[in-house]
């Protein structure tokens, strides 16, 4: 049924015409399968249209897209234009039969960022969808007015933006981080009446770390109880920091206890160096709680932005780490062995540079324009290093700072029409629920 030597084919109104012998190369692909059709049902199977007369199949698909496909059967290069959006070239590729290892690694790795995203937010898109229908089904509006409570202490929880609630909720609780991070700082200057003792100013850091522990525990519970999914709110990265940081706490309070019984017994060596141990255990647990801070990321988008960035930036800032490794790898030895040879009379301390591990603790802060000034080069080749290295720092910093920075940028503003799109949503949706809960307390006063 294909007589003809060259192939006739018209996608979205363009024309394209080549050899079958090309397509007999990609024999997987949709078109390379045209070349083993032998009816015009197989024909139909696999394009839109067919037209007899010219010889012409038709496809229903992106004229722009296909470019891409066509230069991957021409020369066997599959790369990501600009001009063509990486979700619609994907589901291309998928209707073309055509696989995106192919691709260039750097474009596959782009591809395959950005339909990882769009499919993020499909789902959660997916998920808003289903609590609007959770909201508006009978089944939820029979419940009444003891579910529609239910759901508006999740929303107050769980959302800022909820309402004058949910505000003051937020608010209350960015409060609460910040009067754990100053307790936790007053608690570390030095208290002169304390003898031993716990002081005054002990005892009310220790109610006012109370009080704040016990509302966060009272907001972890709540939203659990809240959560349909336990095990997904279980392994979200903002409830594992919630625990390490509210654990503490408890664990401390058990600690101590023992502690007071078991001085008691422990006499000696011994036992003092095991109390101790448990001591410093006891303080690094308490210096956890500075992770309520990461609390702050629930309710600050920009925090959000910056994890988003970090998130999607590894691979820059695993360039950057590879980078700085490198030059601190060179210039270490460099300053090592000028300093040596060329100040040989001159005294050494503890801060010179002694050894080629010592000098990388210079390389460091020098490339990183940081300076303490403990560690100076004094001859002439080792302050020729120091210029080399802290240039070097200057053009390493500086490469993936661009890149990063329209991270952030494009991060940012995804994250900002979400929540401004969430936001009309769950309005929406929370004053159709209060409409429904109305019509069914009004049907039962009736009744």
């Amino acid at each position: 049924i294909l007589p003809c030597k060259l192939a006739l084919i018209n996608v979205g109104g363009d024309c394209y015409t080549f050899p079958w012998s090309t397509l007999e190369e990609f024999p997987l692909t949709r078109l390379g399968q045209l070349c083993h059709c032998s009816s015009p049902d197989d024909i139909a199977q696999l394009c839109d249209d067919y037209d007899e007369a010219r010889r012409e199949f038709f496809f229903d698909r992106s004229s722009m897209a296909f470019r891409v496909i066509l230069n991957f059967l021409a020369a066997g290069k599959l790369r990501l234009l600009r001009q063509v959006c990486a979700v619609s070239l994907s589901d291309e590729l998928n209707y073309w039969g055509i696989d995106p290892v192919h691709m260039e690694r750097c474009c596959r790795r782009k591809l395959l960022s950005r339909v990882e995203e769009v499919g993020e937010k499909k789902r959660n898109e997916e998920e808003r969808r289903q609590k609007r229908l959770a909201l508006q089904s009978p089944l939820a509006q029979e419940k009444g007015y003891i579910w529609l409570m239910s759901r508006q202490l999740q929303e107050i929880v769980e959302n800022p933006h909820s309402g004058w609630l949910g505000k003051i909720f937020a608010c209350f609780s960015v409060v609460m981080i910040a009067v754990t991070v100053i307790s936790l700082c007053i608690s570390t200057m030095p208290d002169h009446d304390n003898r031993g003792k716990c002081s005054e100013k002990c005892r009310n850091i220790f109610i006012v770390e109370t009080v704040c522990v016990a509302w966060f525990s009272m907001e972890f519970l709540l939203r659990f109880l809240q959560a349909q999914r336990k095990l997904q709110f279980v392994r979200n990265p903002l409830n594992i920091i919630d625990v390490i940081a509210i654990l503490p706490y408890y664990i401390s309070l058990v600690v101590d206890s023992e502690d007071e019984s078991e001085e008691a017994e422990l006499n000696g060596s011994a036992g003092r160096g095991y109390l101790d141990k448990l001591g410093l255990i006891l303080r690094v647990m308490r210096a956890l709680r500075i992770l309520y801070v990461m609390r702050l990321a629930r309710h600050s988008l920009g925090l959000q932005t910056l994890g988003l960035t970090i998130q999607r930036s590894m691979r820059e800032f695993g360039l950057l780490l590879l980078f700085l490794c490198v030059a601190v790898a060179l210039f270490s030895p460099l300053v090592h062995l000028a300093e040596k040879e060329f100040t040989k009379n001159k005294p050494t301390g503890p801060h010179s540079f002694s050894s080629i591990p010592a000098s990388y603790w210079w390389a460091i802060i020098s490339m990183t324009t940081v300076g303490y000034g403990d560690m100076v080069p004094h001859s002439i080749p080792g302050q020729v290093v120091a210029f080399s290295s802290i240039l070097s720092g200057i053009l390493i910093m500086a490469f993936p700072a661009t890149s990063i920075f329209h991270v952030f940028s494009r991060s940012y503003h995804e994250l900002k029409r979400e929540h401004e799109m969430i936001c009309k949503e769950e309005r929406a949706a929370t004053l159709d629920a209060k409409e429904d809960a109305q019509r069914v307390l009004e049907r039962h006063s009736f009744s």
